[in-house]
């Protein structure tokens, strides 16, 4: 190594709702888990740039599909437009698989021979670089690429190494080089590995959850790669994100590219790149800074970064969040709006150790992501215990909330009430509302004639454009420029922002906002959340 480092749940549990909102929003729902699905894979490590906000274009390295092999994508349902696999992208491919999968990955040294040799690795699965017998899980043969010193590696100037492993454990991995990794993982070699779990072979478990279909059982679009993150009842979900959480030191990158053409033989690279002390610029969410990660997926002005992080539900809906910690440091993941229901870590489920048919994962706020590690969690919004009617609703105005067993309307899903809280029903928020909503609550509006509303506003207190319509007419409260940012008669969600709770790294560069930051929208039941794009 010639680079120079210095040392120097139950349902019940969901259903409790944070009482404070952080911003309104009108905005296209945009986000899903995409993905390529094997079981067998044809990766590439080639050198790439890296957009960010600030207007830089930083020389780093990425796995990416060979262009020698068509790639099949995720989610298969709803296909998201302008998918697309790079030989190069930041984070590597989503890997998707079943749980028993024999799964095969090739991997090409396209990098700089001065970078040297470069591998995967794939915690947590027994891995083979020969030929694998997958009943016995034994290793023979000859073994492909040359040995390093965690893992096979493929040399410079085009060599492979093939690795084989059964995808035995379902959930959420990480895989990322086992080479030079304070070089290698920073310029970008990581990405993530999905195994969906099986009740046999290509028979997805669905422990009494919906099936994915088109459609999701109220009509909305269904995105979902499986019906659950487990073979578990409580594994259920109705949408799913994926967030790989990294930093970036361009010093670092910035050597890396100087030193790119050197001319070199040697397996461990001739690169002299300083890796420590460490001090990055760069805080990203599946490779993107904010506001970039809010851009779509596979967005043409990304083409080495196609994943975003910009996640939408409807109230009641179970969300499954994948998240995996990469780089060096740890990162403070800060959910707004609700806590979260970590369900396992690296694909193993937290179970009661009194009753193993239970979970005993932690009910969390901030979800704090460890290198190499990652969790899967359930986060859920219902607007339970405000105290206000978030649809606007007003004695004598006609409107229903009949309760469930639980306590929400959910008798109509094309309501826009759908999953209202019926005990907080027509209960006033303003003292002396404007509009058509109830009055006699606690709070007093600002003069929208002295405060501009932010871009984030969805024009109103209130969720959807039937209830903010009502609030503030059809023109909106934006004067007294008369720009209307967020007609109400859109979608008029709840955003509640997800971000780290470093504040250095919600910036770009040391410019504010950016970094780690996204906003988690809560749509009304009346908006269509389009993940295709």
């Amino acid at each position: 190594m010639n680079h120079i480092t210095l040392n120097t749940w139950g349902a019940g549990s969901w259903r409790q709702a944070a009482a404070i909102v952080v911003m309104l929003v009108s905005m296209a729902a945009r986000a899903a888990v995409p993905g390529i699905t094997g079981p067998t894979f044809d990766l590439t490590a080639q050198p790439m740039r890296s957009s960010q906000p600030d207007g830089a274009s930083v020389y780093a390295w990425g796995y990416g599909c060979n262009p020698r092999t068509a790639a099949s994508f995720m989610p298969s349902t709803n296909p998201l437009d302008g998918r697309n696999c790079q030989s190069a992208q930041m984070p590597g491919p989503t890997l998707i698989v079943h749980q028993g999968d024999v799964v095969t990955v090739t991997l090409t040294n396209n990098l700089p021979p001065a970078a040297g040799n470069t591998s995967i690795l794939f915690p947590g699965f027994q891995v083979c670089a020969g030929t694998l017998n997958a009943g016995t899980g034994t290793c023979t043969g000859t073994q492909t690429g040359v040995q390093g010193l965690l893992t096979r590696e493929a040399s410079p100037n085009g060599g492979t190494v093939t690795y084989t492993f059964v995808a035995s454990t379902p959930g959420t991995h990480a895989y990322y080089s086992g080479t030079q990794g304070d070089l290698q993982v920073e310029m970008g070699l990581y990405g993530a590995l999905v195994v969906l779990p099986t009740l046999s072979p290509a028979v997805l478990a669905s422990p009494g959850c919906h099936a994915v279909a088109s459609q999701l059982p109220d009509g909305q679009l269904d995105y979902r790669n499986a019906p659950a993150a487990y073979n578990h009842g409580m594994a259920c979900y109705d949408r799913e994100y994926l967030f790989q959480f990294s930093e970036m030191d361009p010093a670092i990158h910035t050597q890396a590219e100087q030193q790119a053409s050197l001319p070199c033989t040697q397996p461990t690279g001739c690169m002299l790149v300083r890796t420590e002390p460490y001090h990055p610029a760069y805080f990203m969410v599946n490779g993107r800074s904010m506001p970039d990660d809010m851009d779509t997926n596979y967005a043409p002005q990304y083409p080495n970064q196609p994943y975003n992080g910009n996640p939408h539900m409807h109230p009641g809906e179970l969300v499954l969040l994948r998240v995996i910690g990469t780089g060096r440091w740890q990162h403070p993941f800060h959910e707004h709006g609700n806590h979260v229901r970590v369900l396992a870590r690296d694909g193993n489920l937290l179970l009661s150790q009194s009753d193993p048919t239970k979970l005993a994962g932690p009910l969390l706020f901030t979800t704090t992501t460890t290198p190499g590690l990652a969790f899967d969690g359930i986060f859920y919004w219902t607007g339970k215990g405000l105290n206000w009617d978030v649809y606007g609703h007003k004695p004598g105005d006609g409107s229903v909330c009949i309760p469930d067993a639980n306590g929400y309307y959910t008798a109509d899903p094309h309501a826009p009430n759908y999953y209202e809280w019926c005990e907080d029903h027509q209960k006033a928020l303003e003292s002396h509302p404007f509009g058509d909503v109830a009055s006699g609550g606690p709070v007093t509006l600002p003069d929208p004639n002295i405060l501009t509303n932010g871009a984030w506003y969805g024009g109103s207190p209130y969720l959807g454009p039937d209830a903010t319509t009502r609030a503030v007419g059809a023109t909106g409260t934006t004067p007294p420029s008369s720009l209307v940012v967020n007609p109400p008669a859109t979608e008029a969600g709840f955003a509640f922002m997800w971000h780290s709770h470093n504040e250095r790294e919600i910036t770009t560069n040391n410019i504010f906002p950016g970094g780690m930051m996204m906003m988690m929208l809560v749509d009304p039941q009346a908006f269509t959340i389009n993940e295709a794009n």
